[in-house]
Order: structure tokens, then sequence, then C-alpha cells
């Protein structure tokens, strides 16, 4: 960064380190014991788009990575999601994956298209929980949609709890400090 740069306030881009995905199976255990929100076994990888036979590789690819199938989709901002199951109680296994996926599509040259990983939580109230990692600031932030007197998720935030989890996991995870990066996921396979 140069003289200039310091000046007009520009700063370098935050290297992404997929690496910090592995701080995830310790987080879980802090939310399990701090807030009761216990692993559902789910997780997902955001990525713009690619068109066309680079795609299709990458699904192939993808598919023959992981050792559990892969469910790709799209959402209505034109985004695509691939989401990974695993048992509740093997953190570590659906981190891996999520690593794995990030990494090769990084390695095929597709990082620019990368946006977020997340895994999902859920508590004894049936309250949804997201921890997502930001691909382009190397950051966490945790996201938690409000759950209507029926059970289902609505388009409002429970922004007091996504504060409470920020506070609990300040040891665990390099949480995002800027709050206007926590974006909504609404409807994120995995959540």
């Amino acid at each position: 960064m140069g003289f200039l740069d310091a000046i007009l306030g520009r700063s370098k881009p935050v290297r992404p380190d997929l690496d910090r995905l592995f701080a995830l199976p310790a987080a879980a255990v802090t939310l399990q014991a701090a807030a009761g929100f216990r692993p559902t076994g789910l997780g997902s990888v955001c990525f713009a788009s690619v068109e066309g036979g680079a795609f299709r590789g990458i699904q192939e690819e993808v598919r023959g990575l992981l050792g559990s199938p892969a469910e790709f989709s799209q959402d209505g901002y034109g985004y695509t999601w691939m989401l990974a199951r695993h048992p509740t109680d093997d953190t570590a296994a659906l981190v891996n994956d999520l690593h794995a996926v990030n990494s090769s599509l990084e390695g095929a040259g597709f990082g620019p298209q990368l946006l977020c990983s997340l895994m999902g939580f859920r508590d004894d109230r049936e309250r949804s929980l997201a921890l997502v990692y930001l691909y382009k600031r190397g950051t966490f932030y945790p996201f938690a949609p409000q759950t209507g007197p029926d059970g289902a998720t609505t388009e409002k935030r429970d922004n007091a709890l996504e504060l409470e989890i920020r506070a609990l996991l300040a040891d665990d995870l390099q949480i995002e400090p800027d709050l206007s990066r926590w974006f909504p996921v609404w409807g994120a396979p995995g959540l």
C-alpha cells in the first residue's frame, strides 16, 4: 500500500484464509454449551453462478470430492448453493467438506465467484442460526432469522440473538466487525 492509498483511505483487500473454517467445530461446542444451539449437520457454500460446461464440471468435481452427496440449487438472486449433509455429531467432516469445496473452486480459478459458506444450528425452541463465513473478508458472523408463532422462519432477523452469539464466539472465530456486512441469507440451504 502506497502513501496515496493511505491518504485516500484505500486498503489492501483481506486475503481469504479458508483454514479459518476449521475453527467451526470448536465454535459449535461453545454454542451448544453456552447457548443450547446444536449443529444440524447441514452446511453450504454459495458462489456466483458459472455458465455452461464450467458449471457442470464444478458440479461433477464437487460430487467426486465429497464423501456425501452434494445438492446444488439456485436462489432468487441467481447465486448457486452447494449443500452438504452429515450426521449432527460430525461437524469436523462437514467442515472438511466445506473447506474442500471452497479450495477446489478457488484452485480452479473461481475464487472471485465465492461468496460465503455457512453451517446451520438449531436450539430446543426450534430457532435457526447460521455461522456465515465471508470468503472475501475472511471473517464470520451469526445470522439468526426470527421464527413466527407457527414455527416458520420470517424475513426478520433476531438482532439480539446475533449480538449475543457474536459475544459468545469472540474467542473462537474471527468475527466480522462491520455489522453492515452481516448480510441476510434468507432461505439459504443449510439454514
